[in-house]
C-alpha cells in the first residue's frame, strides 16, 4: 500500500467507522456513570487535607474526553492522526501534591479509553476491583506520620532533660540535626508521638533555658 492508497476515497471509506449516534451517546453515557462512580470513591475515601471539588469533578470530564477522543480515533483514521499531533504538544502544568491524585488521574482516563473502545464489562470489571481495593486500603488503620519537633535554647545542659522526656514521652525520636549559634542552640528532632501530643510540648517549654518548642507535621521530606 502506498501513501496515495491511503488518501484515496474508498480507503478512507474503508477506515470510516459506522457507530451510530445511539451508540455513540450510550458510549458517552457509560463513560459518564464511571467516572461518577469514581468522583464518589474520591469523595469517600479523600484522606488529605484539604479536599477539592474541582479536581475531583475534573475526573468525571476526563472520563468523557478520554472516550470521546477513542470514539474518534476507532472511527476515523484521518481524524486520529489529526489527534495524535494536537496531543504530542500538550503539556500539563499542574503539579499534584497527593500521589494518589495521580492514581484517580489513571483510573478516569483508562476507564474513559476503555468505555469508548466498547469494552463496557471490562470497564465494569476495572471499576468494581479497582474501587474495591482503594475503599479497602481507605478503610485500614493508617499509619501514624511523624512529627518534627524543634527546639531552641540557650544552655546546652538541658539536653540531658530533653531526652529524658522523650524517652518517657514518645515511641520513638531521632536526632535530625543541631545548629549551634552564639548564645544559642537549635535542636531538630524527629519523633513518633503517643496519644497526647501537647503535654510533650508543654512540658519541654517548661524546662529552664527552653526559649522556643515547636512540633511540625513530618511526611518524610526533610530540608537540611
Amino acid at each position: 500500500m502506498t501513501i496515495n492508497d491511503i488518501f484515496k476515497s474508498d480507503f478512507l471509506e474503508q477506515t470510516t467507522g459506522t457507530l451510530s449516534l445511539l451508540e455513540m451517546t450510550m458510549t458517552l453515557v457509560i463513560a459518564f456513570l464511571v467516572g461518577a462512580g469514581i468522583f464518589i470513591i474520591y469523595k469517600r475515601t479523600f484522606q488529605g487535607v484539604m479536599y477539592s471539588k474541582t479536581f475531583n469533578m475534573s475526573l468525571v470530564i476526563l472520563s468523557l474526553i478520554s472516550a470521546t477522543i477513542i470514539i474518534g480515533v476507532t472511527n476515523n483514521i484521518v481524524l486520529s492522526l489529526g489527534m495524535v499531533g494536537a496531543l504530542s504538544i500538550v503539556r500539563f502544568r499542574t503539579s499534584i501534591k497527593d500521589p494518589i491524585d495521580v492514581v484517580y488521574m489513571f483510573w478516569s482516563i483508562g476507564s474513559g479509553i476503555i468505555v469508548g473502545a466498547g469494552l463496557y464489562v471490562l470497564a465494569l470489571i476495572s471499576f468494581i476491583v479497582i474501587g474495591g481495593v482503594i475503599y479497602l486500603f481507605s478503610k485500614m488503620e493508617a499509619h501514624q506520620d511523624p512529627y518534627l519537633l524543634i527546639m531552641s535554647y540557650e544552655d546546652p545542659s538541658i539536653e540531658g532533660e530533653i531526652y529524658s522526656l522523650l524517652n518517657t514521652g514518645v515511641k520513638a525520636y531521632k536526632i535530625k540535626s543541631k545548629t549551634s549559634i552564639p548564645n544559642q542552640y537549635e535542636l531538630t528532632i524527629e519523633i513518633k508521638t503517643k496519644a497526647d501530643k501537647s503535654n510533650l510540648v508543654n512540658d519541654l517549654d517548661k524546662l529552664t533555658g527552653m526559649k522556643r518548642v515547636a512540633m511540625l507535621s513530618y511526611d518524610g521530606d526533610y530540608a537540611a
